[in-house]
């Protein structure tokens, strides 16, 4: 697994200025334009039909959060199936002693934690915002409801489950096989999956310090490993940015290695 030392966590007390900032922060069904115009941009959504649609507008909303803020607790109830409408989020666990394992991380346009939904158990990591994110939350009773009425809803959880299945494979076999100039790659990598995240384009708003904590490796030795890619001719770097230059090849780095 990959390992980084990070401050301990646990389930967050919002204090009351807080909570009002979230309540400001949430777009629901009182907004039906709005959130509507939200999940429009989503294949799954768009392929529903009519009454199908009108379940999720009328009892799913949209969350603002801020940067380091806990989006959905560990051992939680999984009540939403969640989305990246805009931003970045990682999945997380943490121990005691605060050292951590990274899992993935989801950029905007990226649906996840459906397991958990299906089988309506405690979540298995923290959801943690990266970058100001605003999260898609479908409840998991309409989950299921859009489950057994919707042909082409359950197509999309079974491509997104087997997707997803291979993500986890894979960061297993970079995090045990892979030095870490590969396994940054394969984090970067990982997040131009159409099939999972659509919505990724050649360029990723992201720190140095935010790929550090999705490759469980210190600032200073992604600016090195990224230094490294650019001068392979894989990305270009800027403030904040990679804009990748030759997808398949960043794909492909360090694979020799496995």
């Amino acid at each position: 697994m990959i390992y980084f030392k990070v401050s301990a966590m646990t389930q967050p007390i919002m204090p009351p200025d807080q909570a009002a900032a979230a309540a400001a922060g949430r777009i629901d069904a009182r907004d039906a334009a709005r959130l509507a115009a939200l999940f429009e941009r989503f294949a799954w959504f768009r392929s529903l039909d009519a009454e199908h649609r009108a379940w999720v507008l009328d009892t799913s909303h949209a969350q603002s959060w801020a940067a380091g803020a806990t989006v959905a607790a560990r051992e939680a109830p999984s009540a939403y199936w969640l989305g990246v409408s805009s931003g970045l989020v990682k999945l997380a666990i943490f121990n005691a002693s605060g050292r951590g394992c990274t899992f993935s991380g989801v950029p905007h346009g990226g649906w996840f934690g459906e397991g958990s939904v299906i089988k309506r158990e405690p979540r298995k990591y923290d959801v943690i915002a990266l970058q100001p994110s605003l999260v898609m939350a479908v409840p998991a009773d309409t989950f299921h409801r859009l489950m057994d009425s919707s042909l082409p809803f359950n197509r999309f959880v079974i491509h997104q489950l087997n997707n997803r299945m291979g993500e986890f494979i894979g960061l297993i076999q970079n995090s045990r096989l892979l030095d870490v100039d590969a396994r940054i790659a394969q984090a970067l990598a990982q997040m131009f999956n159409p099939d999972l995240y659509p919505e990724t384009g050649r360029a990723l708003e992201i720190s140095q310090e935010e790929i550090g904590m999705l490759a469980g490796a210190s600032r200073q030795r992604v600016n090195q490993a990224l230094q490294t890619l650019e001068r392979a001719g894989l990305v270009t770097l800027a403030y904040n940015r990679v804009d990748v230059v030759n997808l398949d090849a960043l794909r492909a780095f360090g694979r020799d290695q496995i």
